[in-house]
């Protein structure tokens, strides 16, 4: 496990690695909405519906990612103040509430458009200011599950949601939150960053890192409420030894939308 684990991390990482440095463009936005289609399946997946039913909703997502391109000006902004509305104010209260998709096809479809398609236009416009923020963005969101999970295993004890996923602690969403704190303020001086910015501003970045790490885990949670729901342990298995694709965004989709829109109006 442990072995298929790490040679798909590592092809994932050359795949990724070529694609956004020696593709063109239009290849890289492509690759991105064929991911939103995997997503996009899995996520019909986790509401229980039918074979045909799924690839449907795959075909779906690649059209409204085309169209969402096509008015991309007028689209982007909107479906990212939408995600960000979900996820700060109606993602704690579903999970609180412990919600559900199940017999609520409508509610369900329209909610994977709007979590997916949205994460895939904050992939495009991510890259597009460039290569290394992108990275730099997401690199973020992977050292927050990674120092989660090891501090987690090393000083976990008081459970985070134990209904809806027993393995995450407090100490480890600490251990993240540190871990975030400490990638930000190491790559700050590297983009020549500290030196552009007051100590007041200093102190909001560390504080929207810190919310970019709260905001990670609940992307997390809410996909491991999904899966409980629905009896699975993984998404898919289309990724061995990692299960599917949401299993790997799942954190992305609640952070590069919102961070998007920042971008966007500020």
């Amino acid at each position: 496990m442990l072995k298929a684990r790490v040679v798909t991390a590592l092809v994932l990482v050359a795949v990724l690695s070529g694609l956004l440095f020696a593709a063109p463009a239009d290849w890289v936005f492509v690759a991105f909405a064929l991911i939103a289609a995997v997503a996009a399946w899995e996520w019909a997946g986790l509401m229980r519906i039918d074979r045909a039913g799924r690839y449907f909703f795959a075909a779906t997502l690649l059209a409204l990612c085309w169209m969402a391109h096509v008015r991309e000006a007028d689209v982007f902004p909107v479906l990212w103040g939408a995600a960000a509305v979900f996820w700060v104010f109606l993602a704690p209260l579903w999970l609180a509430r412990k919600w559900t998709l199940f017999s609520n096809d409508m509610l369900g479809y329209l909610l994977g458009a709007l979590l997916i398609v949205s994460t895939w236009a904050a992939l495009v416009d991510l890259y597009r200011r460039g290569t290394w923020i992108l990275l730099a963005v997401m690199a973020t969101v992977w050292v927050a599950d990674i120092a989660a999970y090891f501090c987690g295993r090393a000083w976990g004890v008081r459970k985070l949601a134990p209904s809806i996923s027993p393995g995450k602690t407090w100490e480890g969403a600490l251990g993240g939150a540190v871990g975030v704190l400490v990638w930000g303020f190491a790559i700050g001086p590297v983009a020549g960053l500290w030196g552009m910015l007051s100590m007041a501003q200093i102190a909001l970045v560390a504080l929207g890192l810190l919310l970019f790490a709260a905001l990670s885990v609940v992307g997390d949670l809410f996909e491991s409420l999904l899966k409980r729901q629905a009896g699975l342990k993984d998404s898919s298995a289309v990724l061995p030894g990692h299960g599917g694709v949401l299993d790997r965004i799942d954190s992305l989709t609640s952070t590069l939308p919102i961070l998007a829109f920042i971008l966007h109006v500020r």
